[in-house]
C-alpha cells in the first residue's frame, strides 16, 4: 500500500488542489442548464424559484454542515471525514441525472451540500495544518486559483452538455470518485492536531471575535453579490443576446478564470499590501465589474464586466483565509474555517432570494448596477477604516 507522504511532495499538493476544485462544482456546474430545467418543470408551481433552489440548495446545507464538520475534524481528525465526504459527493451530485421529481432532485442537492461542507472545511484546514507563513499564503492563493480553473473547465463542459440535455451536467460530479483513492493513500493525518487539543480551553479565550465577525460578514455579503453571476447571468444573457447554454457557461467561466488569475497573484500582493488594502482592491474591482455588466448591452461587454468582477473575487477567499489562520488558535482551526465556510455558502444560498424579487421589480440590469454600487460603498467604508489607522 502507498504510504502517506510529506506535505511538500507534488502528489500531496495535487491531491489537495484537486479536492478543492470539487467545491466549485457544487452549484455552478449546472448553472447553464437552468433555463432548460425551468422549461422541463414549467408545470410545477413557482418553477422559477424551485429551479434556482436546485442550484443554491447545496449552499444552505454547506452552511449548516460546515460548523459540524469543523467540530468533528478538530476532535477526531481530518482524513476520515474528507474521504467519506468525497464518496457522498459523487453519489449525491450525480443523482440528478436519474431523478425526475423536483423534490427528489432537491434532496440529492441537500446531500451534496453536506458533502461539500466536509470537503471544503477539511481541505482548507489541512492546507493550514501542512503549511505556514508565506508558504500558506502562496498555497491558499493557489487553492483559490485551482478552484477557479476547475470552475472554468466544469462550467464550460456543463454548458456544452446542457445544450445536449439538461441532465448531462450532473454526471460531472462523478469525477470526485477518481480523486478518492489519492485522498485515502496519499494524504496524512496532521500529528499536531491531536497534540494541541488539550490546550483548547486556554487558547479559546484568545479568539479575536471582532475579526471573526467582520470576516464572516464580508464573506456573506460578497457571496450574495458574486452568486448573482451563476444564478442570474444565464437568464440575463438569454434576455440580452438570446445566448444559449454553452455561451452562458463560457460567460460564467470567464468570471471564474479571472478569479484564478488574481488568486495566483495573491501571495505577491500580500507581500506589498495589508489585509485591509486587499479588501479595498477586491471590493473596487467587484463594484466596477458589476457596473459594466449593468450598462453592457452586448455579450462581449458583459464578459468584460464578468472578468473585472472576477479579479476582485479571486482576492477575497485567500485574503479571508490567511487573515483568519494567521490570527486565531490552531486548535480551533477547523471550527473557525467551518464558520467561514458557513458564511461563504450562506451568502450563496441567500443570493437568489435577494436578487430574484429585486430583478422582477427593477430588472436584471438595474439589479447588477445596485450590486455594483453596494461594493463601491464597501470600498469607501474600508478606505475610511484604513484612514483611522
Amino acid at each position: 500500500m502507498m504510504k502517506s507522504r510529506s506535505p511538500d511532495t507534488l502528489l500531496v499538493k495535487a491531491t489537495l488542489l484537486l479536492v478543492s476544485t470539487l467545491t466549485v462544482m457544487a452549484g455552478a456546474t449546472i448553472a447553464p442548464a437552468l433555463p432548460a430545467m425551468r422549461q422541463h418543470f414549467a408545470e410545477v408551481p413557482n418553477a422559477d424559484y424551485w429551479v434556482r433552489l436546485i442550484l443554491t440548495a447545496p449552499a444552505l446545507f454547506i452552511a449548516i454542515g460546515a460548523p459540524i464538520a469543523g467540530t468533528i475534524i478538530d476532535r477526531f481528525g481530518r482524513k476520515g471525514l474528507l474521504g467519506a465526504a468525497v464518496f457522498l459527493y459523487g453519489l449525491a451530485g450525480s443523482s440528478g441525472f436519474l431523478l425526475n421529481e423536483i423534490g427528489l432532485l432537491l434532496l440529492g442537492r441537500v446531500l451534496l451540500g453536506l458533502s461539500v461542507a466536509g470537503i471544503m472545511t477539511t481541505a482548507t484546514t489541512l492546507i493550514a495544518d501542512y503549511y505556514g507563513g508565506a508558504a500558506r499564503a502562496q498555497f491558499l492563493g493557489l487553492q483559490a486559483a485551482f478552484m477557479g480553473f476547475g470552475g472554468v473547465i466544469f462550467l464550460t463542459l456543463g454548458g456544452y452538455l446542457a445544450d445536449l440535455n439538461w441532465r448531462f451536467p450532473f454526471l460531472i460530479y462523478l469525477l470526485a470518485w477518481l480523486i478518492l483513492p489519492f485522498i485515502l493513500l496519499v494524504l496524512s493525518e496532521p500529528s499536531a492536531n491531536s497534540a494541541a487539543q488539550s490546550s483548547e480551553a486556554v487558547v479559546s479565550e484568545s479568539v479575536p471575535w471582532l475579526l471573526l465577525l467582520t470576516t464572516y460578514s464580508i464573506a456573506l455579503v460578497t457571496q450574495i453579490v458574486f452568486y448573482m453571476i451563476p444564478v442570474q447571468i444565464p437568464f440575463y444573457l438569454q434576455q440580452l443576446t438570446n445566448a444559449n447554454a454553452a455561451q452562458s457557461g463560457l460567460a460564467i467561466a470567464c468570471a471564474t478564470l479571472a478569479t484564478s488569475i488574481s488568486a495566483l497573484s495573491y501571495q505577491r500582493l500580500k507581500a506589498r499590501f495589508t489585509f485591509l488594502n486587499l479588501y479595498a482592491i477586491a471590493f473596487l474591482l467587484m463594484g466596477l465589474g458589476y457596473l459594466v455588466i449593468s450598462f453592457g448591452r452586448t455579450y462581449e461587454i458583459v464578459l468584460l464586466g464578468l472578468a473585472i468582477g472576477g479579479l476582485g473575487v479571486g482576492l477575497l477567499m485567500p485574503n479571508m483565509t490567511v487573515c483568519l489562520t494567521s490570527s486565531t488558535p490552531a486548535v480551533l482551526r477547523g471550527r473557525i474555517l467551518g464558520g467561514l465556510t458557513t458564511s461563504f455558502f450562506l451568502g450563496q444560498f441567500i443570493s437568489p432570494f435577494a436578487s430574484q424579487p429585486l430583478s422582477q421589480w427593477v430588472g436584471l440590469s438595474t439589479t447588477y448596477g445596485l450590486a455594483g454600487g453596494l461594493m463601491l460603498m464597501m470600498t469607501l467604508l474600508t478606505l475610511g477604516v484604513m484612514s483611522r489607522w
